[in-house]
């Protein structure tokens, strides 16, 4: 037993010394994690590299970003405390904290931090885009307009600094100019739906209608699934007369929200104009649910209970209403006829009579010149009396028949903190779906999808091998704090399995798994290639290597990219001879799985994924059209085999592609189809 205590130690704990004295490498392995966004797993690092020199600035920055990815802001600020304490020249340590303290509503303490990263770096369009939208949090116009002004200086095609500029416009009620910076936005980008959304917010409020209603049906092209342009569209077709038009919006913006306050109100105003007065009650009780002292929710819904014969339910509702407001004429109306009808002629003439004085005082107030409002309805008394909307802040009960529009003060564009990546990439969406990896952990999706199989994994699984069942998938789950630790014991107890069978091909293919899962590379690697050794035709292990080289490698050239400050040309030039060195060892691994397992569909796919990153798009679709051969029901095949088409100009072919990928379950196909039908 001593002997393979001593074996073990001398095998395999110099790996956790390592971890312990060589920081740089354990620093790797972190900013591994992090890249690949297993947060959690990348703390656990960190720790331990603030344990061993806590002089460091970066190990708390990075576990400050971490912690931000993982909303514990509070601890987020603390971690870049303490990294600037130790380095007060990271521009990326004050772009973090302000982050964090923008998600605290600490907008001044983020000011500070934004201008002090701006010293240091002047020309970063993230710190003037994040400093510009705390101006602006803080209704601080003038110093927002100059924080854009210059930003554009920076970067005259960024387009979302003149949405923002348009909005800070629209504060200062400068309608025209903030149009034209919002039809700049749409030039500059019109693939994008929020400058369609932000000029058509200001084309209804102009009373454009068919103007607004255009550019709302360019934003929901781009973005079907925003509730608020539904809700917008939905008033630009009341006020063209398009009642049914109306209500399919409202419906549409409901299926996204359902919680939407304004679509339930106005859908139920709408409904009840068109006699579906059932469903109309339907929209008006969710109202009152969300707020059960909106008075004039609770007087429709009255109306329509009488209307519907259910006249002690009117009765209640406009009890209530006429406790808030007493002077409200049309309230005793209403239940004196309810009171009736239920056989009340007491509680009637009790209403009558109340319409009686309350029409004599209004004689009385009107010789007097008194107002006959208070204070609280003076916005509304200006409104046009035609009008058909009111705003949501209005208390006059008498435009309970009014739809619902948003106050000023509210807005339904929201501009994102920038945190990290590069910004000239920020709005591009469109990439293919990722590889397929043998692993224990999956996110649960909207979208039911393909079930991935294949029988030797499932005979695996039937046989135990594994503590969980093993899964195909592309869609990876980060580990919790739990499964960190499941994991760097189970990496203990592979290893004590090895040293008592050192030839045996599974248990270094399962170690290896557990050092993957932990974000240990390198290890990883290894271990795969040692199962290799001892068994050559062991292909789970070529596959995970070849996705484990895959991963280091694309870490490596967002590391490169993200230091390449000098040479672009140099830089860029030993980039491309890296990528063709490394792809080549992932390409010969999945030959060599394809070699072993040509009915193994998962082989190709990936190699068409490695195809795709390659640039070698014809090499790609031979494999995407081999996958969906042998598996036509797999729909990441359909998703990136479209993608390459358009890459190439086959626009039509690559449309039919990602429909029928949409079909099978990846819902961002059909924004990318509305990109490419224009």
């Amino acid at each position: 037993m001593n002997i393979h205590k001593l074996l073990l130690l001398l095998l395999f704990v110099p790996n956790l010394m390592m971890a312990q004295i060589n920081t740089d490498r354990v620093m790797a392995i972190a900013r591994n994690a992090l890249y690949f966004e297993d947060y959690v797993l990348s703390i656990q690092y960190f720790n331990q590299v603030v344990s061993a020199k806590p002089y460091l600035y970066e190990p708390y920055f990075y576990r400050g970003m971490a912690k931000f990815y993982l909303d514990d802001y509070v601890g987020a600020e603390n971690d870049c405390n303490m990294a600037i304490d130790r380095n007060p020249f990271v521009v990326g340590a004050y772009q973090i904290r302000g982050l964090s303290r923008i998600r605290q509503q600490k907008y001044t303490d983020a000011i500070q931090d934004y201008t002090a990263a701006l010293r240091l770096d002047p020309e970063n369009v993230v710190l003037w885009h994040n400093l510009s939208l705390c101006h602006m949090q803080q209704k601080e116009y003038e110093q927002a307009k100059d924080d854009l002004n210059r930003l554009l200086e920076v970067a005259p095609r960024y387009a979302t600094a003149y949405l923002m500029r348009g909005e800070v416009l629209l504060n200062e009620k400068d309608t025209t100019q903030a149009l034209v910076d919002f039809d700049k936005a749409i030039e500059l980008e019109k693939f994008e739906p929020g400058g369609w959304s932000a000029r058509a917010v200001v084309k209804l409020k102009q009373g454009r209608y068919q103007e607004a209603e255009e550019d709302f049906d360019q934003a929901i092209r781009l973005s079907v699934r925003n509730a608020s342009n539904y809700i917008n569209r939905a008033l630009a077709r009341f006020h063209q007369h398009n009642l049914r038009g109306a209500m399919s919006d409202y419906d549409l913006a409901l299926d996204i929200d359902p919680g939407n306050f304004m679509g339930h109100y106005n859908r139920g105003l709408l409904r009840a104009q068109v006699g579906d007065d059932n469903r109309a009650i339907e929209d008006f009780d969710f109202v009152l649910n969300i707020d059960p002292d909106d008075m004039m929710a609770t007087y429709n819904r009255g109306l329509l209970r009488a209307q519907t014969g259910d006249y002690r339910g009117a009765i209640v509702d406009f009890s209530k209403v006429l406790s808030v407001y007493p002077e409200f004429t049309a309230g005793y109306y209403q239940r004196a006829d309810a009171r009736r009808k239920i056989g009340d002629s007491r509680g009637a003439q009790q209403d009558e009579f109340a319409i009686m004085r309350a029409q004599i005082d209004r004689l009385n107030q009107t010789s007097t010149n008194k107002p006959t409002q208070d204070n609280t309805t003076a916005d509304a008394e200006q409104e046009d009396a035609a009008s058909t909307t009111r705003k949501r802040s209005d208390k006059n009960v008498e435009n309970y028949h009014k739809l619902v529009i948003a106050d000023d003060t509210e807005t339904n564009r929201t501009y994102a903190n920038d945190s990290r990546g590069r910004v000239q990439d920020r709005n591009v969406t469109i990439k293919p779906e990722g590889m397929f990896v043998l692993t224990f952990y999956e996110r649960p999706t909207d979208m039911k999808r393909t079930m991935h199989y294949y029988r030797y994994v499932d005979e695996l699984n039937h046989n135990k091998t594994f503590y969980r069942d093993l899964l195909i998938t592309n869609n990876e789950a980060a580990l919790d704090a739990n499964q960190v630790n499941l994991h760097f014991a189970l990496i203990d107890q592979r290893s004590a399995d090895i040293v008592s069978n050192m030839n045996d091909p599974m248990r270094r293919f399962m170690r290896g798994l557990d050092f993957y899962l932990v974000q240990d590379f390198s290890n990883a690697i290894s271990d795969f290639t040692q199962c290799l050794l001892i068994d050559d035709t062991f292909f789970p292990a070529y596959f995970m290597r070849a996705i484990v080289r895959f991963k280091q490698f694309e870490y490596q050239m967002a590391e490169n990219q993200a230091q390449q400050s000098t040479s672009l040309v140099v830089g860029q030039l030993r980039t491309d001879k890296l990528d063709a060195m490394d792809y080549s060892l992932v390409r010969r691994d999945l030959d060599k799985v394809i070699d072993l397992v040509p009915d193994f569909v998962y082989g190709y796919y990936n190699r068409a994924c490695l195809l795709t990153q390659m640039k070698e798009y014809r090499s790609a679709l031979t494999d995407y059209d081999k996958v969906i051969d042998m598996k036509p029901d797999f729909a990441e095949a359909y998703y990136n085999r479209g993608l390459t088409h358009i890459f190439l100009g086959n626009n039509r072919l690559g449309i039919a592609d990602l429909s029928k990928a949409g079909e099978l379950g990846i819902a961002s196909a059909y924004n990318v189809i509305k990109r490419f039908t224009e």
